[in-house]
């Protein structure tokens, strides 16, 4: 007879670790040419302002490409099928992350295989919120949706410790390469072998834990009849979702991509000496996204959590930005990506439950490619263009700062209009 205690810990819970190993993968792919932005910089020789106006192109482009990738071929890739998909994503973004080796001798040749890259990558997350909404019943989507969400912050935490030292052992360039060829022979295996769009007997899954799963896979929020019944394009939360994780999408790649080059321009800080610096303010981000995720599923009081966690950050990010000596820089930087995370493991349970069951997939794609568009571009851009304007990185910086307070207020509203 199988047990509760069963029932807590089966089969499904492989299926997010799995997950989060291809998020690893396809985050150390996208956040690789932040890390070598200064040493591109250097090598092709741009003032500040020029790292500036250059480097927002090369960051904005990818993200230009990946939000419409995953607004126009997630509806596409949820009846192509999610595992299948996902192994088409894997192979395309590893593609081009290894022809950025040969082929990116220039500028123009980077932005287009950035653009290529984005393209790629574009349905990857949308279907792993899919085959989530699949396997977890409510009650448990934060913390599952945290577990392949920490492959985000795994690969942010760790990519300056492997990104840098590759870079300074063969040049940036072959970097791609190798970077390219772990994501073909580690992620399709393991999704070839070790995921179901489904849960099914195939993989272990006891009639029991079926039931479980099924019993508790539907919406929860008490307007889940008119969910059903109605588009969820026609519902406003949605789109006040929609607006929260656009900012939440700024401030994140807007630290993520501009910090190396913040760091080294603004504060200082030699290129080979970034690593553990930037790899232990990432790694609170992974400590967070565990806590939050639990406190989400404990208390299902998600939109409130994050909405508290960006007024710290934005905090945070504004007093990191007056001081200058290393610790208290990656102090007040850490305690920001540590509350950041308290969205990061939120998100996607949010809008899984707004939408349609049998829609999940397309509507992440819709609410992941619009996010990047407006946050993830405008991360790239709005910084680098205040750079290239002013000369500054502090003033870059602090647009972060307005990000976090208007997320967290529009998360305060939403926070008003879901009931669980």
């Amino acid at each position: 007879m199988t047990t509760a205690r069963e029932l807590a810990w089966g089969v499904r819970w492989r299926i997010p670790v799995i997950l989060a190993v291809t998020v690893f993968v396809n985050y150390l792919d996208r956040i690789n040419l932040a890390l070598a932005l200064p040493r591109i910089a250097q090598d092709f020789g741009w003032s500040d302002r020029e790292v500036g106006s250059k480097g927002e192109l090369l960051l904005a482009a990818f993200f230009l490409s990946y939000a419409v990738s995953n607004m126009l071929l997630s509806p596409f890739a949820e009846r192509f099928g999610a595992k299948r998909s996902v192994i088409v994503a894997i192979a395309a973004f590893s593609l081009f992350t290894i022809l950025s080796a040969p082929l990116g001798q220039s500028v123009t040749a980077l932005i287009l295989l950035r653009l290529l890259l984005g393209f790629g990558e574009g349905v990857h997350i949308p279907m792993l919120s899919a085959i989530t909404s699949r396997w977890f019943p409510i009650g448990e989507r934060s913390r599952a949706n945290a577990i392949w969400g920490a492959g985000i912050l795994l690969a942010t935490a760790t990519a300056p410790l492997i990104v840098i030292p590759l870079i300074n052992a063969i040049g940036w360039r072959p970097m791609f390469a190798v970077l390219g060829v772990v994501g073909m022979v580690l992620s399709i295996p393991l999704v070839w072998f070790g995921v179901q769009d489904e849960p099914c007997s195939e993989l272990g899954v006891s009639d029991a834990e079926l039931a479980y799963i099924h019993s508790g896979r539907g919406t929860s929020d008490v307007a889940a009849v008119r969910t059903s019944r109605a588009s969820y394009v026609s519902d406003h939360r949605f789109w006040l979702a929609v607006l929260g994780g656009t900012f939440n999408a700024f401030c994140a790649f807007g630290i993520i991509n501009w910090l190396p080059t913040y760091f080294n321009r603004a504060k200082g800080i030699d290129f080979e000496q970034l690593g553990w610096p930037l790899a232990l303010i990432f790694a609170t981000g992974i400590v967070g996204i565990i806590l939050m995720a639990y406190l989400g599923d404990r208390f299902q009081r998600r939109t409130l959590l994050a909405s508290v966690g960006f007024l710290v950050v934005g905090v945070m990010v504004y007093i990191a930005s007056l001081v200058n000596t290393l610790e208290l820089l990656v102090l007040f930087f850490a305690i920001a990506v540590f509350f950041q995370s308290a969205y990061g493991a939120q998100e996607y349970a949010i809008i899984q439950n707004l939408l349609p069951a049998e829609k999940v997939g397309a509507g992440t794609g819709l609410y992941n490619g619009l996010t990047i568009l407006f946050g993830g571009v405008g991360g790239s851009l709005i910084p680098g263009t205040i750079v290239a304007t002013t000369g500054s990185f502090d003033a870059g910086i602090l647009s972060i700062v307005v990000g976090a307070f208007v997320a967290a207020f529009i998360l305060l509203l939403l926070a008003h209009k879901i009931q669980y």
